[in-house]
């Protein structure tokens, strides 16, 4: 049987299950739960579909295929589509490309009057090519491909619940709107404006990265990115017989490097680690340049103004007054901070999860995991903003082994749907 179809028949088994689970449990939607195993199948071959279009953040032709298959899929569920170039919102880092791939955005038009945002990503970390290596596939539990876990999961996780929404003709809020961008893996240059503006404009964000395998939890925290770059410019000279004659970029490098060696303060989580440089041309040649970089991390958006102040204070001191020094600091991604609203979203998750399904979801404040867009999300709004609500799965950024665990399609299903309908009826907690 094809495996895609045999999931039907797991899922109705889900369905019974969480019908026989009353007795001890508070009584699940059983609507919900039946529809949750008849989309699954579906929702795996949007899985595949997505798998089989790469879609590498750089790869403005297999992005331009991707939005419009997720663009279509919003349309055909009745959504208002726009195809939104970030370009003119542009921040430009030293690695940022020239243009990125397009904003699909979805909205859909409800009842009620709670404004309700669902994020995730198109884009990946891989090279044109690689997908062959590792097309879609499902050996048991899981379902492999390039992409899957983060976070193309995401995308079609969101697809399917707007379906089972669709199918209950549940439009009790005010507005669901689906963003899904293409910048992602190079820190959302394009997109960044936009989901903080987005962020800000909506009573509730829910994120669609993927959950951990050895824990299925939700993140409240996550720590903010930013990069430090030293560029020393010197003077080329003779190292044996003319030495005096050039100025020692890497010398200056060095200087600066060790008098900002001790910017971490563990007290309060910030990072600074200096992680690569490169000077010289030859042996011989008194090096005219030295560059080197510093990778930065924050628990708190304030400490990001903190440790920029510092490095552009230290960096005036120079061992070598004839040497050039030129320091730029990139905040690469901002940290998401816990806060009171997020919290108590996360704990009516876990209630429905641990209630209904009968399935632990863990959730803290702690910071954990690496960047995530819900920071952008959450940069300017004090509504609640909560990560990983995409399915299990392991291997991001792997070569060969991302997969994510079909076990947990129904059960999150179930889950988003519920808070969709939770949020719209003022009943999340918050």
């Amino acid at each position: 049987m094809n495996p895609v179809f045999a999931g039907v028949r797991k899922g109705f088994a889900f369905a019974a299950l969480c019908a026989a689970c009353t007795a001890t449990l508070a009584a699940p939607d059983a609507r919900i739960a039946a529809l949750a195993a008849q989309e699954k199948p579906a929702l795996l071959d949007t899985l595949k579909a997505l798998v089989s279009i790469e879609s590498g953040s750089r790869d403005l032709e297999g992005l331009e295929k991707i939005s419009a298959l997720i663009a279509g899929k919003f349309r055909a569920l009745g959504g208002q589509v726009e195809l939104i170039d970030p370009s003119s919102e542009m921040y430009r880092m030293e690695d940022s490309p020239e243009r990125v791939g397009k904003v699909v955005q979805a909205t859909f038009k409800g009842t009620g009057s709670k404004k309700i945002l669902l994020i995730a990503h198109m884009d990946t970390v891989y090279q044109i090519g690689m997908g062959s290596r590792q097309p879609f596939r499902i050996e048991g539990d899981k379902a492999y491909g390039l992409g899957i876990s983060d976070d193309k999961q995401g995308i079609a996780v969101i697809t399917h619940i707007v379906s089972l929404l669709k199918a209950m003709d549940f439009k009790e809020y005010g507005t669901l709107t689906v963003l899904i961008n293409a910048d992602e893996e190079i820190s959302s240059p394009g997109s960044r404006a936009l989901i903080t503006r987005m962020g800000a404009e909506h009573d509730a964000v829910m994120s669609f990265e993927g959950a951990y395998i050895k824990e299925d939890k939700l993140s409240l925290a996550t720590a903010g990115i930013a990069s430090v770059t030293l560029n020393v410019t010197g003077k080329a000279s003779h190292a044996g017989s003319a030495p005096e004659m050039g100025v020692n970029a890497l010398y200056e490098l060095s200087h600066q490097i060790l008098q900002m060696r001790d910017l971490s303060d563990p007290a309060t989580g910030l990072k600074m680690n200096w992680t690569v440089s490169r000077s010289g041309t030859n042996r011989n040649v008194i090096p005219a340049s030295a560059t080197a970089g510093a990778d930065v991390r924050v628990i708190k958006v304030a400490d990001y103004d903190r440790i920029e102040q510092q490095v552009n204070e230290r960096v005036k001191t120079q061992l070598i007054p004839e040497a050039k020094v030129d320091l730029k600091f990139e905040r690469r991604r901002p940290p998401l901070e816990a806060t009171d609203a997020s919290r108590a979203m996360a704990r009516h998750a876990q209630q429905i999860y641990q209630d209904e399904l009968g399935r632990p979801l863990a959730a803290d404040d702690k910071v954990a995991g690496g960047g995530t867009d819900a920071a952008f999300a959450a940069l300017k709004t004090r509504a609640p903003v909560v990560e990983r609500f995409g399915l299990q799965g392991f291997g991001a950024h792997s070569a060969d082994a991302e997969y994510v665990l079909i076990d947990s399609i129904e059960p999150r299903l179930y889950l988003g749907a519920r808070m969709v309908m939770d949020i719209a009826r003022g009943k999340a907690g918050f």
